[in-house]
């Protein structure tokens, strides 16, 4: 009973401080998981708490069923619009990426450590993905804003590229165990047993997880148990028919949130939470782990396989990666930037040890190292890299909350809520005269602080705050109206979209005209939004393309059609 009580103490306090930290921290720009992996730390052995824990068995489950669940909120908040820009870029990050870096990092960890090549590949392996963790909690955070290329390819990759990165780590676990019964052929067959299972398994298991959702009757309480629970079983049908869990999981969530769900505005309250309680538990056992006086033995060595991940091989790995896909110079020297490290090396390290291999603790250490080198020096650095490289959007819209509401009978509405700047087009308007289709409404003005009725509203004016009950379908067209503008644009916007608004149909041959540029060979009776597709293939909100001394800057976007264009001034 002690024992219990004790337990109960340690978990409830080391949670709560990780909680409280997340009210504090963002303020500091330190992120998040380094904070639940110092906690972890600190609460260890060589720390004040003076926590033994040396179960890798515990923190392997632990750290697998946290991922799964991570991933799986993942797949719930990515839109499928996302996978226009950014699938096959992802894809080929997720693969030919995670290869180059275990190649490049295990030569470099072979050598400092002098390891065997099989053994340093090992350790490349381990390092060799990026964190779906640390990579949804940097594009959940205000102080980022990217554009839906970086973002979505971002986001895909660190969902889909824990597949390749396993099998490399148990292929070279299963080799350095056994060198003269396990071969190329074993892999391959591994390599084509994971990705298909998971797939197949993956989809399916949506499929039949969206139709139990919305048939089965149950408690409105139920139904985000019922979808966490289903997607842990999807996860572990997977894994257990040697399949890959963790792209079975992601799957299956891309697909519950993509359709209309039963109680999804409850199902994703409860999903974001529980992801957050992944997070912090996962980090909070591998800190526990880690023994600092260990690692400061193999920490030079370490800290330049470190230095080779970060400065050579993800560097590498993203150029050659997105060779056929054009990236802008900058987007790829940010997504090679940030390419955070976090608990799945970590978790990964802890096979080596599951079974009983000579250097494996030597394997953690290193892992861990890289894992706190990556989260304080490209962690803490995501916002200054997007302002340093011309990358950071300013606001696209004037939207202020979002929220799911379930209402009887019908789903796919949410209530949104918008706050009026000084210089919003909407002022002076009476809100029964906006343009908002029949199925969207206004349901609450807020001015000063004070609830208005109905009868008080009169005309807008700066500062009040709208809420609307919108289809999603609607959302994009509500974001747009809420968002123009009479006069001077904001500073920010102005310096990123241009000084001027121009027609995404007007001929180029008129702009080019009018300031005196000679017509580009290719723009030749071509209107501005086909000029700028002929160069960009999969435009997105913020892509610029030059135009002599001038630059033309997609402003807004109705899925693949341009709407909205800026003409951007030479700055001297």
């Amino acid at each position: 009973m002690e024992i219990a009580s004790h337990a109960i103490l340690i978990s409830g306090t080391l949670f709560l401080i990780s909680i409280l930290a997340t009210a504090i921290t963002p303020r500091l720009g330190v992120p998040l998981l380094l904070i639940f992996l110092v906690v972890g730390v600190l609460a260890g052995e060589d720390g004040p708490g003076r926590i033994h824990f040396a179960d890798y068995g515990l923190a392997n489950l632990a750290g697998t069923a946290a991922l799964a669940v991570i991933l799986f909120d993942g797949g719930l908040r990515t839109p499928l619009k996302n996978f226009r820009v950014g699938l096959r870029p992802a894809l080929s990050l997720a693969t030919v990426g995670v290869l180059l870096t275990t190649l490049i990092v295990g030569g470099c960890a072979a050598y400092l450590f002098h390891l065997p090549l099989a053994e340093g590949l090992l350790i490349g392996a381990i390092v060799g993905s990026t964190d779906a963790a640390a990579v949804f909690s940097l594009l959940s955070t205000r102080s980022v804003r990217l554009n839906q290329r970086i973002s979505s390819a971002l986001e895909i990759e660190s969902g889909t590229n824990d597949p390749m990165a396993v099998m490399l780590t148990l292929g070279l676990v299963h080799y350095l165990s056994a060198p003269y019964d396990y071969g190329l052929s074993d892999w391959v067959l591994l390599l084509t047993k994971q990705i298909g299972l998971g797939l197949a398994l993956g989809y399916s298991g949506g499929r039949l997880l969206v139709m139990t959702i919305n048939r089965v009757e149950l408690s409105d309480s139920l139904y985000p148990l019922l979808t966490l629970f289903g997607g842990l079983l999807i996860y572990g049908v997977t894994a257990s028919l040697g399949g890959s869990g963790f792209l079975a999981v992601y799957l299956a969530g891309l697909m519950l949130g993509n359709q209309a769900l039963r109680a999804f505005a409850s199902i994703r309250r409860f999903h974001d939470g529980i992801a957050w309680l992944a997070q912090i538990g996962m980090f909070i056992v591998l800190g526990l782990l880690a023994t600092p006086s260990r690692i400061v033995e193999v920490a030079l060595p370490a800290l330049l396989t470190a230095a080779c991940l970060i400065f050579v091989a993800r560097p590498i790995a993203v150029a050659a990666s997105l060779i056929p896909f054009h990236f802008p110079w900058r987007e790829q020297v940010y997504l090679a930037w940030v390419g955070l490290r976090g608990s799945v090396p970590m978790v990964l390290a802890t096979f080596p040890l599951l079974a009983g291999m000579q250097h494996a603790l030597l394997f953690f250490d290193v892992a861990f190292f890289i894992v706190v080198t990556s989260l304080i020096v490209q962690g803490w650095t995501v916002a200054p890299a997007a302002r340093l490289l011309g990358l950071q959007m300013p606001p696209v819209t004037t939207r202020v909350r979002r929220a799911d509401i379930d209402l009887p009978g019908t789903r796919g509405y949410e209530i949104v809520s918008y706050r009026l700047s000084r210089n919003s087009a909407l002022v002076g308007k009476k809100p029964k005269s906006l343009p908002i289709e029949d199925t969207s409404r206004i349901v609450s003005l807020t001015r000063a602080g004070k609830l208005l009725a109905y009868r008080e509203w009169g005309a807008l004016k700066p500062g009040d705050y709208i809420s609307l009950l919108v289809a999603k379908s609607e959302l994009p067209a509500i974001d747009a109206l809420f968002h123009s503008m009479r006069g001077v644009h904001d500073a920010a916007e102005q310096r990123y979209f241009g000084e001027f608004i121009v027609q995404p149909d007007a001929l180029l041959d008129d702009l080019v005209a009018i300031y005196g540029i000679e017509t580009p060979p290719a723009g030749a009776g071509k209107t501005l939004a086909g000029f700028v597709i002929s160069f960009l293939h999969n435009p997105v909100v913020g892509d610029r393309l030059r135009l002599g001394d001038l630059e033309l800057v997609v402003r807004r976007m109705d899925g693949e059609r341009i709407v909205e264009l800026g003409l951007r001034l030479p700055h001297f």
